[in-house]
């Protein structure tokens, strides 16, 4: 299994490349795209090489996910407090992004270490982002504490037009994906993976991971949630996440897999199809070098009955060849 990494390798090579070259450098203005639709606009002018301007568009919120001016909630302060000084944020962001920040390289702090830390966080501005309510709720739960001002049921933006679901309770938080795919082999292969996904959890070395469900109908904890929402046509996933699961160093990586676990497993059924696929052709190629074999073979045969001659000899030759 192959987990996503968190920083955009893209966004994080402009960034070191611009601090390695100093003063030096040339103008950028580029776009780029990650999955789930999280687009990047790009920016550095030769007037100012050391400060980007970095644009994000978010994924577009359903109906029930609740945003705060375009963001989710905590993003301002999530960003705030990752960056500091270094990155300040525009308002308002430009056209058909949800935030515009600009970020001033010269205010990197100068151990090398450190600053490639701040690098990196920059390059995973989607997690720092998207991850912030999820990070505050699961923040709280840490403390054995339920967020204030919180919904009993929480969505959450985390693929165009879709969302999943959390219910924060003091002692654990149920998170449910509805799973959608458009692709009919898509959704077979993604109901078998999530199947064989939870089976694998009951083995004894995984006591110790989050409790997962699969069912082919909405779990309880969605009951009221509208319609549109609970359409999935490969089931609902339920993880349950206690204390334990988000102490220390564990919530960074608890929250990224979480907000990607879709993408995961799109990923792996994309990984799958294509393997089956390359097994089919290898198969037929077999199948076909057999067939050519045989057809070879065949035609050896047929040459060898066709191809020879013999003289049929009288009686009276035949004595004559015995002298």
């Amino acid at each position: 299994m192959i987990l996503l990494q968190s920083p955009s390798r893209f966004l994080l090579r402009i960034l070191q490349d611009r601090v390695i070259s100093g003063e030096k450098g040339m103008d950028i203005d580029c776009h780029t795209v990650e999955f789930d639709d999280v687009r990047y606009h790009i920016q550095f002018s030769m007037r100012n090489p050391k400060v980007m301007v970095l644009s994000v568009a978010l994924p577009l919120p359903p109906p029930e996910a609740i945003l705060y001016d375009g963001l989710p909630l905590g993003a301002i302060e999530a960003i705030k407090t990752a960056y500091g000084p270094v990155v300040q944020i525009l308002d308002p962001p430009k056209d058909g992004f949800d935030l515009t920040m600009k970020i001033n390289l010269t205010k990197l702090p100068p151990d090398e270490e450190q600053r490639n830390s701040i690098l990196t966080q920059i390059a995973s501005i989607r997690e720092v982002v998207l991850g912030a309510p999820l990070k505050l709720l699961l923040k709280h739960l840490a403390s054995r504490a339920v967020a204030p001002n919180v919904d009993k049921l929480v969505a959450l933006v985390h693929r165009p037009n879709e969302s999943f679901f959390l219910a924060p309770q003091a002692d654990k938080v149920t998170i449910v994906y509805p799973m959608r795919f458009q692709d009919s082999i898509d959704i077979v292969l993604a109901t078998s993976f999530l199947q064989e996904f939870v089976e694998a959890r009951r083995t004894a070395a995984l006591n110790n991971v989050p409790s997962c469900m699969w069912s082919p109908a909405p779990p309880l904890e969605l009951k009221g949630v509208s319609a549109d929402a609970l359409n999935a046509n490969a089931g609902f996933v339920t993880f349950v996440v206690y204390p334990r699961h988000v102490e220390g160093k564990k919530l960074d990586r608890t929250v990224w897999n979480l907000l990607t676990f879709h993408a995961y497993v799109s990923y792996h059924v994309k990984c799958s199809e294509g393997f089956m696929h390359t097994r089919m052709r290898r198969r037929v190629e077999s199948l076909i070098q057999a067939l050519d074999r045989a057809k070879s073979d065949a035609e050896k045969l047929k040459k060898l009955v066709n191809g020879g001659s013999f003289k049929r000899l009288s009686l009276k030759n035949e004595g004559d060849s015995r002298f």
